[in-house]
C-alpha cells in the first residue's frame, strides 16, 4: 500500500519543493518552533523581527523571562512562551549549544529529552527532530488530521499512533519527510482550507471530500 507516498507525490507535483523551514539559522528554526505554537506564523515573524539582534544561544542565555516576553509579544502567550524558551535553552546548554553533538543522540533518547522540556509537546519536538536535528519523522497537526480525515482515512487518535501509521509506508528519507508536513501546511492554506476550495485541488481524485 503505496497510499501516503502517493498523497506525497501528488502534492510535492502540484506545489513543488517548500523549502522549509523558513529560517535564517537553525536556532532561529527553534525558536520559531516554540513560538508558533498556539499562533499563525505571521504573528511569528513579527516576535522574530524583535529577537533578529539577539538570536544566538548564549545572548537569549542572558536575558531574563520578563525581557524576552516583551520582545516575542506579537507571537501571543508570550509570558508561557518565554518560559518555554528558557527551558530549552536549559536543555541546549547541556550540550554547549553544539547541534552536532545532539545530532549524535540516539532519536528515541532525543526525543524522549526534548518531551521532558516543559511546554514541549510531540509535535513541537518533531518538529525540531526533523529541521533542526536532521531526524526524518512524520509531523501530526492540525492540517494533517484535517486533510487525511477529508481523504478518507479513519486515522488513530493518538499523536504517536498516527505517525507511526504514516511512516511505516513511507522511505526514511529526510528530504520527503521535511516537504511532507511543508506540503500539507500549504495544502491546507491554498485548498483544504477549514472551508475547502475543492476545484482544481491536486487531491481531488482520491479525496472523498468528508467534512
Amino acid at each position: 500500500m503505496q497510499d501516503f507516498l502517493k498523497i506525497y507525490n501528488k502534492l510535492f507535483t502540484y506545489y513543488g519543493p517548500q523549502g522549509w523551514w523558513p529560517a535564517e539559522t537553525t536556532f532561529e528554526m527553534m525558536i520559531g518552533a516554540i513560538l508558533v505554537q498556539n499562533t499563525s506564523w505571521r504573528n511569528v515573524e513579527k516576535a522574530l523581527i524583535n529577537l533578529k539582534p539577539f538570536l544566538k544561544p548564549y545572548v537569549i542565555e542572558k536575558i531574563s523571562v520578563e525581557e524576552l516576553a516583551e520582545l516575542i509579544r506579537p507571537s501571543g502567550f508570550f509570558n508561557i512562551k518565554a518560559k518555554r524558551i528558557k527551558s530549552y535553552m536549559d536543555w541546549f546548554k547541556t550540550y554547549e549549544y553544539d547541534i552536532q553533538q545532539v545530532k549524535k543522540i540516539d532519536r528515541v533518547k532525543l526525543r524522549g529529552e526534548l518531551l521532558s522540556i516543559k511546554g514541549i509537546g510531540p509535535e513541537t519536538a518533531d518538529v525540531i527532530q526533523l529541521y533542526a536535528f536532521d531526524i526524518p519523522i512524520f509531523i501530526v497537526d492540525a492540517y494533517a488530521r484535517r486533510i487525511f480525515y477529508r481523504l478518507g482515512y479513519d486515522m488513530p487518535d493518538t499523536y504517536d499512533d498516527f505517525r507511526r501509521q504514516v511512516e511505516v509506508e513511507l522511505p526514511r528519507d529526510l528530504v520527503l519527510f521535511n516537504e511532507y508536513h511543508a506540503l500539507l501546511v500549504e495544502h491546507s492554506k491554498v485548498h483544504c482550507k477549514k472551508t475547502p476550495i475543492c476545484g482544481g485541488c491536486p487531491l481531488l481524485e482520491v479525496c472523498e471530500r468528508r467534512l
